[in-house]
């Protein structure tokens, strides 16, 4: 389980440098999201892909339900 808490950290960081955000906006928006939870069900997948699939593949999962909370 740390891994993919190591891991869920490592991608929170990657898309706040990547998006130009302060932590406590990623969390808000990966708890809202529930993006960590995408993360650790899809980390098989994830951790073998580079940093900008990561930050790409998470930016389609929030817009994907953004549109189904809409």
């Amino acid at each position: 389980m740390e891994e993919r808490t190591n891991f869920a950290v490592y991608c929170i960081e990657e898309y706040k440098a990547a998006k130009g955000l302060n932590g406590k906006s990623v969390i808000e928006l990966f708890n809202h999201y529930k993006v960590i939870d995408y993360i650790h069900d899809y980390y098989e997948a994830l951790h073998t892909t580079g940093r900008q699939y990561i930050v790409d593949d998470i930016s389609m999962y929030i817009e994907a339900r953004q549109a189904s909370l809409a």
